[in-house]
C-alpha cells in the first residue's frame, strides 16, 4: 500500500486531506511523492514561519538535539529560560508558562484568569466571555470557549462557565458582567478559523477600557495571529492595547510543537508550585527552535511582511472571480465567487497549496516567502478565480 492507503487504514479519520503526500521541501516549495513541486501558501497552517527546512532553524534544532533533547521541568535548561526572557522583553509581559500547543496555551490562560478572579473575588467569579465566530481549540474546555455552535454539537456537555457575545456589542458584555461572575474576556484580534476577519480597532480599545474598569482580565489568543503573522510581533500590537494574558503557539517554533502563555502584571504570580504543569512544556529542542525564529522576527522582517501583504491585497482586490479580501499581514482570507474548496483544489492542480477558512480561501505563507514565488502563487490564484468565476 502507498502512503495514502496506509493513512486510510491506520490514522483516525479526523482529517479530510488534500491529495498531496508531502515528502520534502525547501523554503516555500513542497515536493510530493511523485516529484511535483508546489508553492506553499499555507505554511503548515501558519507554523513554518521561515519555510521548510530553514537553515538557521535546522542548525538550532540539530545543535540542541546533540546536547540534550529533554530534561523535564524538574531541572533548568538554557533554551527555555532564553525564550521566556525574549518573549517577556518583547511584549512587556512578566512570566511565561510553556506547553505544547495552542489549545494548551489557551487552557492555561483560562486557568490563570479563573484563579486570579477566585483568589481576589471568590469562586463565583469564573465566567469567561468570548466572541461569537471565535475558535480557541479542540479540547473540551477550549471548545466551550469557541463561539461557534457547530463545534459543540457532538461533544456536550462541555466545560461550564463560558458565554459568547457579538464583536462590537459592548452592551451585551455589560449585561454579562452585571451579576459579578465575569472573570475574563478572551478574544482573537483577527478571527482566523472564523473567516480571517480583523476586529474593529475602536471595539478592541473599548474592550480594553471595559476590562480595566471592572478588573476583568483581557486575554488575547495569538495562536495563529502571533509571531509576526500580522505584520507586528503579535496582532494586539496593531490595536495599541496591552492585554493581561497572551496565548501563542503555531509559528513560534517554526515547525516543532510549542505553546506559550504570557502573564502580565496582574497575574504574573497567580500560579504557585503544583497549580499547573506540562511534561513536555519548555522542551529544550522546541525552545531552541523558537529562539531561532523569534530572534529573526525583527522590524525589517515585519516591514517586509507588511509589504508582501499590501501586494496580495492590491493584486486580489477587484480581480475577476474575487468578491472581497480580508485579514491582516500574511493572514488573509479571499472570498471567491465559486466555493473556496473548488478554488483550492484547482490551485493544487496548478502547483499552489492554499487553505480554507469557512467560505474563504485562506493564505498563510511563510513570513519570508520569496517575492517571485509569492507573485507566481498569486498569479495562479487569480487565474483560477477568473476561470472559476466564469459562467
Amino acid at each position: 500500500m502507498n502512503i495514502k492507503e496506509l493513512d486510510g487504514k491506520y490514522i483516525a479519520g479526523t482529517y479530510k486531506r488534500s491529495p498531496v503526500a508531502a515528502v520534502a521541501g525547501k523554503g516555500s516549495v513542497i515536493t510530493d511523492e511523485n516529484g511535483k513541486h508546489y508553492i506553499d501558501m499555507g505554511s503548515g497552517i501558519g507554523v513554518t514561519s521561515f519555510g521548510i527546512a530553514d537553515d538557521v532553524w535546522q542548525q538550532a534544532v540539530i545543535s540542541q538535539i546533540s546536547r540534550i533533547q529533554h530534561a523535564s521541568n524538574l531541572y533548568y535548561t538554557q533554551p527555555c529560560v532564553e525564550l521566556a526572557q525574549m518573549l517577556c522583553e518583547r511584549t512587556g509581559m512578566k512570566k511565561v508558562f510553556f506547553s505544547n500547543s495552542g489549545a494548551e496555551a489557551n487552557e492555561c490562560a483560562i486557568k490563570a484568569a479563573r484563579k486570579y478572579a477566585a483568589d481576589k473575588y471568590g469562586p463565583q467569579r469564573h465566567v469567561i466571555a468570548t466572541l461569537r465566530n471565535s475558535f480557541h481549540g479542540r479540547t473540551l474546555t477550549t471548545l466551550a470557549a469557541t463561539g461557534q455552535d457547530h463545534y459543540h454539537e457532538l461533544f456536550t456537555p462541555l466545560t461550564e462557565g463560558f458565554v459568547s457575545f457579538d464583536a462590537g456589542d459592548l452592551a451585551a458584555l455589560e449585561a454579562i458582567q452585571a451579576d459579578g461572575t465575569l472573570a475574563a474576556v478572551m478574544i482573537k484580534c483577527v478571527q482566523g478559523e472564523g473567516g480571517v476577519i480583523p476586529l474593529e480597532a475602536d471595539f478592541v480599545k473599548a474592550l480594553r477600557a471595559f476590562c480595566t474598569e471592572h478588573d476583568v482580565l483581557l486575554i488575547t489568543d495569538e495562536v495563529q495571529s502571533g509571531n509576526g503573522r500580522t505584520g507586528r510581533l503579535y496582532a494586539y500590537m496593531n490595536f495599541d492595547i496591552v492585554p493581561d494574558i497572551v496565548s501563542t503557539a503555531k509559528g513560534l517554533a517554526g515547525g516543532l510543537p510549542i505553546g506559550a502563555t504570557l502573564l502580565g502584571n496582574k497575574c504574573e504570580n497567580v500560579f504557585s508550585f503544583g497549580d499547573h504543569g506540562s511534561t513536555f512544556g519548555g522542551n529544550p529542542v522546541s525552545c531552541a527552535a523558537a529562539v531561532s525564529i523569534l530572534s529573526r522576527i525583527d522590524d525589517a522582517l515585519l516591514a517586509k511582511v507588511r509589504e508582501k501583504s499590501a501586494f496580495i491585497f492590491s493584486s486580489l482586490e477587484g480581480a475577476s472571480g474575487v468578491e472581497s479580501v480580508s485579514g491582516m499581514g500574511l493572514m488573509i482570507g479571499v472570498k471567491t465567487k465559486k466555493p473556496a474548496a473548488e478554488i483550492v483544489q484547482a490551485c493544487i492542480e496548478k502547483g499552489v497549496l492554499c487553505l480554507t477558512a469557512k467560505d474563504k480561501v485562506r493564505l498563510l505563507p511563510a513570513l519570508n516567502i520569496d517575492d517571485k514565488l509569492l507573485k507566481d502563487a498569486i498569479d495562479v490564484l487569480k487565474e483560477v478565480c477568473a476561470d472559476q468565476g466564469r459562467v
